[in-house]
């Protein structure tokens, strides 16, 4: 008997109990069904986190400097944070100073206490890309100008949502109060949260002069462009050289480049997926165990069928080899229904996914891979086969004079 002739005749059994079929088949269903989805969602997350990483900029470079205490004479501010670009400007094209600073918001009667108030230079938004080192793009206005930032002017920029609900859709040209001083509100950035209270959107920009002048945060904080991609790594090297050579010890700073960040995120995404994987595996294998059940159930329903194949010529791998391509062919089956509810489940999950996350069409999407589905599929027939072998094996062989007797 040939595999066509013996893939018809797994057909056939199948058909004749349809609900026994489907009921075997449920483990590799769900198996492979949770397999296609926690790919999809992984790639569809990978996918979207890159993204964000590339609004930053592949070649921005993070400095945290912690410095040795109080009492320590060592220290770098940002005049030498400035003749460093200065010193290498074939690997660094722009630094800015990141301050947090602890500072009360007002406008009019209202005190917005959630407000983040940040300090920062000219640097801080890249003509090149239209965007802050943040990914933000301005939505009016203009942003921080080397002549704010030289002089110490009491100018700002506004996230959305301090436009929208402190100045009511009108900032520029307005003022607003930051720990009792008047800043006039210059810019207006994009909308990049969701526009409310304590968001990313809720922010003011200032020069970092002056807020450092208000005081709060721990440490310096840098922002930093290298070139390009390429060079961001040699970048991040002359710029640990040079604080190690100030503090001699790595314990006093932290220096990490967007890649870096996008490939230990990558990583972690990359273990989160296996470790579910071999979870939703677990379903596969009591979809084995299954299909394994039902055909030793199979086995012995049809032994007389055995005996008289046996009887006519049919040899011990010809009996095998048809119990193993039934087993096969159910697990085949039941992978490719497992893949159709995957792949739709991805789907729904990817509105659901960009509903929550209101990022609409260009945000979220759940990525089905052809590698993913055809590792599912595989792995799905493997089982099948696997699993099918001892019931094949132990009707191959049955002897055939007890097979015919049998009742």
């Amino acid at each position: 008997m040939n595999f066509t002739q013996s893939f018809k005749l797994a057909i056939k059994s199948l058909m004749l109990s349809k609900m026994r079929a489907l009921l075997t088949m449920l483990g590799i269903i769900i198996g492979v069904a949770a397999v296609i989805i926690i790919t999809s969602l992984g790639n569809g997350m990978q996918n979207y986190m890159n993204a964000q990483f590339e609004q930053l900029g592949s070649n921005l470079v993070q400095v945290m400097i912690y410095g040795l205490g109080e009492d320590s004479t060592r220290s770098v501010d940002a005049d030498d944070m400035y003749a460093l670009v200065e010193k290498y400007p074939q690997y660094l094209s722009g630094v800015s100073p990141y301050v947090t600073a602890s500072a009360k918001v007002r406008q009019g009667t209202e005190d917005f206490e959630r407000t983040s108030v940040y300090g920062v230079s000219e640097d801080f938004y890249r003509d090149e890309t239209g965007k802050t080192m943040q990914g933000a793009g301005l939505e009016e206005g203009r942003f921080l100008r080397y002549v704010d930032v030289a002089r110490h002017q009491n100018v700002c920029v506004v996230g959305s949502f301090l436009a929208e609900y402190a100045f009511q859709g009108d900032p520029l040209g307005q003022t607003i109060s930051i720990s009792g001083v008047p800043y006039t509100v210059v810019g207006v950035l994009e909308e990049s949260g969701d526009s409310t209270e304590g968001s990313g959107d809720d922010v003011v920009y200032i020069p970092y002069a002056n807020a450092q002048r208000l005081g709060g945060g721990y440490g310096d904080t840098y922002m930093m462009t290298a070139t390009d991609r390429d060079t961001s790594t040699a970048a991040k090297g002359i710029v640990e050289n040079r604080l190690m050579d100030v503090y001699q010890t790595s314990d006093a700073y932290m220096v990490m480049t967007s890649a870096e960040m996008m490939d230990a995120m990558d990583s972690m995404l990359d273990t989160l997926m296996m470790i579910l994987i071999l979870i939703a595996a677990i379903s596969l294998l009591v979809g084995g165990i299954g299909i394994m059940n039902i055909m030793l159930v199979s086995v012995t329903e049809r032994t007389r069928e055995i005996g008289i194949r046996k009887s006519l010529g049919a040899k011990c791998r010809d009996i095998r080899s048809q119990f193993i391509i039934e087993a096969g062919t159910t697990s085949a089956i039941g992978g490719a229904i497992g893949i159709v509810l995957g792949i739709i489940m991805a789907n729904v999950l990817t509105n659901v996914i960009a509903l929550v996350l209101g990022t609409g069409n260009d945000g979220f999407v759940a990525v089905p891979t052809a590698g993913g589905i055809g590792v599912a599929f595989g792995v799905s027939v493997a089982v099948g086969i696997l699993f099918g072998y001892l019931p094949a094996n132990k009707a191959a062989k049955l002897n055939p004079i007890d097979a015919l007797r049998f009742d």
